[in-house]
């Protein structure tokens, strides 16, 4: 059976940021946490060794896998920031004024928070939490 690797923990955030060596991408990590903690309302946690995430929500598939995730989440890896966001064309459209960055499936990569348009940062986070309780409501 599958078992989840990237699971909420009881690990600080703080003591997290404070061990990333780059001082650039360290206070990053705190614009960044201040950004998501005020756009979503929720609290920082730990999810896994190195994603930072705010609230969370239970999926299910099709296929019948479920599991918890974040609803919005970033983390400040050594070659850039990932950000964590649900994809579609809302997506998109917010990405074409963002800023410099590049794309993965979930994620959005950017090299630091200068680079980027914060407002459109906050829609990127409110969409995504729209949309992942919208698909996954509590039940």
């Amino acid at each position: 059976m599958y078992e989840q690797k990237t699971k909420e923990t009881e690990n600080s955030v703080i003591e997290f940021i404070e061990n990333i060596e780059n001082l650039k991408k360290r206070e990053d990590a705190y614009k960044l946490l201040d950004i998501f903690t005020e756009t979503t309302g929720h609290p920082a946690k730990m999810w896994g060794p190195s994603i930072i995430g705010f609230g969370s929500y239970h999926y299910k598939y099709n296929s019948g896998h479920e599991g918890d995730a974040p609803l919005a989440a970033f983390s400040p890896r050594k070659a850039k920031i990932s950000l964590y966001f649900a994809t579609g064309d809302e997506r998109a459209a917010l990405l074409a004024d963002f800023g410099k960055h590049t794309e993965g499936k979930a994620c959005v990569y950017i090299n630091k928070v200068s680079d980027i348009d914060v407002d459109i940062l906050k829609a990127l986070i409110n969409q995504t939490i729209e949309f992942l309780e919208e698909t996954y409501p509590n039940e």
